[in-house]
């Protein structure tokens, strides 16, 4: 045992098989009980178990091993549970923690009551994630759990000491602590674990069958044999876990089987767009299975990935480099392309998880869509009136661009819809957007405070307005004139102040009139349109990062190719040579009706200035790292009218000024902005992103004019905006590594 405090005094493992013998080895290879005792009806097993160490103590009756116990385990068949809870009753303390390991939990809890006559809060089910071929004490391995998941499915009741203890104890024995209702485990395991094995089963069955079953065997490809494995499973524990969860497994057969129909008859007719459609959308959400189910996000606070950014000070920045695809429009290409009638083809697409997302959204609600291949997707419209009910919600990542847009394209829509987001975008207000959708006749729930998930009723009347924006936002202004295409009559946005016009832009590519006058826009509701292929520039939120870096660098000399240059985005551009920047524009030139050009820069003496407000709407993205330009200045930088930056990924003004008052550079936070004195040491130290990926990366920007080693954590999110970030940061000259990152 090892020196640590013990969770529970007396452990009893009820079944010594492979899932109990690996818990009760684990149990007390880490010390996570003083005492292991183990109970089982073969005799040979509980002796074996002493021998090899597994348990403590052999029990000669349950009587023996749960009398005096405070966490009782059943690791016994699911069919044999209830048998084995009456035998458990008259010796179950009443503080003592009953949980189990078995597949399925409904039966679990059923067994209880009936037993039991209800569920006490020291029951709590649960599940590990794991399990071997082998069976039996001598396949007892406890490393078995090491990075599995184990899902437990407390009751609302269920006592929080004793759920902690458990939570602990599993995570002991190093593996990943999930918690979910009974039913939803259920339904989870039914179509993830249970569909499969049947399917194997099955099909082994059906082919041993066929009169040439050897050849069959014997020429099966390695993806045969790989699927077909699990039907080597335990014939009577599958045999007990379908009759067990039998209502939840029932309602995925049948689902299963009339999407497996609806193949065939594609297969029979030659429907090529329906496989198509299928196959590209399977192919889509395999890589993210595990993360749609659960419902979490693509990287979380919670999330295994926790990736940390390592930075050494100083370094020059040089190379000639492209960065990755603008996100505004790769969410708008895929959106538009899916609307339109025809093929879009589109280059330069974002392969970051919030791009990801919206696209795997339109794959939910019926749209073909080929890639991303190397930032090319092929999407197959269905028309502004074609896209079908998503079976669950619309799942976003961290997306706020996507969930305010998705909030006008689907408030018109016949089907209802729910928009949910990662633990981020939860806290993002969505009362811009829904108050006025709601205006137009929309029927929108938000949680509260105007937050994530947003409920959208279908099948709504959507009539135009004309909306003055409170506070500039390119989002508010892009989903109205969204649910504009939708609505009778026409729909106008007047915006305080520009912001990017890209959906504006990307509307009269695809053939949509929108009138403009001045600082309106206006969309008729009716239209169609038409397809067309989109050239995504690089993102220049993305490059702002490397402006910053070899203006602030000494000995810098970097080329950027391909930027984005509308003149709705290039704020950061403007103020960087207002406080003294050496950036060449070269080689101008449009590409789809955006501009776009090489962007040549040089180290330079930067000074501090008032930035204009003006061009606050126009850089809103690009503060993290302008406040780091300030930093480096020579004078005073004042940023006022930015009240936006507060209620992005994160509150950017401050947690900003909290990174850098952790590097020793003091800052004065306003209402609506920040006041930075340039000049000050950039010394190491450790600062939290807070999740926030701009934050991250203009930090790593931070340590070329560092004294000392920089620590940036919770930087997992850098994937949604800019995928490849360390690699490309590392051969321009940056002195960065990432731990944690898959």
């Amino acid at each position: 045992m090892s020196g640590q405090q013990a969770l529970f005094k007396r452990a009893a493992i009820i079944g010594l098989g492979l899932i109990g013998g690996s818990l009760a080895s684990a149990l007390r290879r880490n010390g996570l009980a003083e005492v292991v005792v183990g109970a089982d009806k073969r005799a040979e097993e509980l002796a074996l178990g002493v021998e090899l160490g597994v348990i403590d103590q052999a029990a000669r009756s349950i009587e023996e091993a749960v009398t005096g116990s405070d966490l009782v385990v059943l690791a016994v068949p699911v069919r044999a549970t209830r048998a084995v809870l009456a035998e458990i009753k008259p010796w179950l303390g009443e503080s003592a923690v009953l949980t189990d390991v078995g597949s399925t939990k409904s039966s679990f809890v059923a067994d209880v009551e009936a037993v039991f006559g209800s569920l006490s809060p020291q029951v709590i089910p649960g599940h590990p994630i794991a399990g071997s071929e082998k069976s039996g004490i001598r396949a007892a391995n406890p490393d078995l759990f090491a990075r599995h998941k184990v899902i437990l499915t407390p009751a609302d009741d269920a006592n929080p000491e004793a759920l902690a203890n458990l939570k602990r104890l599993w995570e002991g024995c190093d593996a990943t602590v999930l918690t979910m209702s009974v039913a939803y485990h259920d339904e989870v395991l039914a179509a993830t674990s249970h569909l499969p094995h049947l399917i194997a089963f099955s099909l082994v069955d059906t082919l041993a069958g066929e009169d040439e079953n050897m050849d069959i065997f014997r020429y099966a490809a390695g993806g045969f044999r790989d699927f077909t494995r699990i039907a080597a499973s335990d014939p009577v524990m599958w045999h007990d876990i379908f009759l067990s969860n039998r209502d939840a497994v029932l309602r995925v057969i049948d689902h299963f089987t009339h999407d497996l129909d609806q193949l065939r008859d594609a297969i029979a007719n030659q429907d090529s767009a329906m496989l198509l459609r299928v196959f590209s959308r399977a192919k889509a959400a395999r890589e993210h299975f595990s993360k749609m189910l659960s419902g979490q996000a693509y990287v979380t606070k919670n999330s295994e990935n926790q990736v940390t950014f390592r930075l050494q000070p100083g370094g020059a920045i040089a190379g000639d480099i492209r960065v990755p695809g603008d996100k505004s429009m790769s969410h708008r290409s895929i959106m538009l392309g899916a609307l339109a009638n025809g093929i879009t083809e589109v280059k330069g697409f974002l392969e970051g998880e919030d791009s990801l997302a919206t696209l795997q959204a339109f794959r939910d609600m019926g749209v073909t869509i080929e890639g991303p291949d190397d930032g090319f997707v092929r999407i197959h419209g269905v028309g502004v009136n074609g896209l079908q009910a998503p079976r669950g919600p619309l799942y976003l990542g961290n997306s706020g661009t996507a969930m305010r847009l998705f909030a006008g394209l689907l408030a018109a829509q016949p089907f209802d819809s729910e928009l949910t987001g990662d633990a981020s975008l939860t806290k993002r207000p969505m009362g811009r957007v829904a108050d006025p959708l709601r205006a137009m006749g929309a029927v929108i729930e938000t949680a509260e405070g105007g937050r994530p998930p947003m409920k959208i009723r279908g099948g709504q009347h959507l009539t135009g307005i004309h909306y003055e924006m409170p506070v500039a936002s390119a989002q508010v202004k892009s989903c109205l004139l969204l649910a504009g295409l939708y609505a009778e009559g026409s729909t106008s946005v007047t915006e305080p102040a520009p912001t990017r016009d890209h959906t504006e832009r990307m509307l009269a590519g695809f053939g949509y009139h929108v009138h403009r006058d001045g600082a309106t826009a206006s969309v008729s509701g009716g239209g169609e349109l038409v397809a067309n292929d989109i050239d995504v520039p690089a993102d220049i939120s993305s490059a702002a990062f490397f402006l910053v870096a070899a203006s602030i660098a000494p000995n810098s000399d970097l080329v950027l190719r391909h930027v984005g240059m509308n003149p709705t985005r290039v704020g950061v551009i403007n103020i960087l040579r207002q406080m003294g920047a050496n950036i060449e524009v070269l080689d101008e030139r449009e590409i789809g009706g955006e501009p776009v050009a090489d962007l040549r820069v040089r180290s330079a003496e930067l000074s501090g200035i008032d930035i204009p407000e003006d061009q606050v709407p126009l850089a809103i993205d690009e503060f993290p790292v302008l406040f780091i330009a300030a930093t480096c200045a020579k004078g005073r930088t004042v940023l006022r009218g930015a009240e936006e930056l507060r209620v992005k990924e994160s509150d950017r003004i401050q947690v900003m000024a909290d990174g850098l008052a952790n590097l020793g550079v003091e800052t004065t936070v306003t209402p609506d902005g920040i006041i930075i004195d340039g000049g000050q040491t950039i010394s190491g130290g450790q600062v939290d992103s807070e999740g926030d990926h701009r934050i991250a990366m203009a930090f790593a920007v931070a340590s070329l004019r560092a004294t000392g080693d920089i620590e940036v954590t919770d930087c997992a999110n850098v994937a949604t905006s800019f995928p490849g970030f360390v690699e490309l940061a590392q051969s321009t000259g940056i002195r960065i590594t990432a731990e944690g990152a898959e």
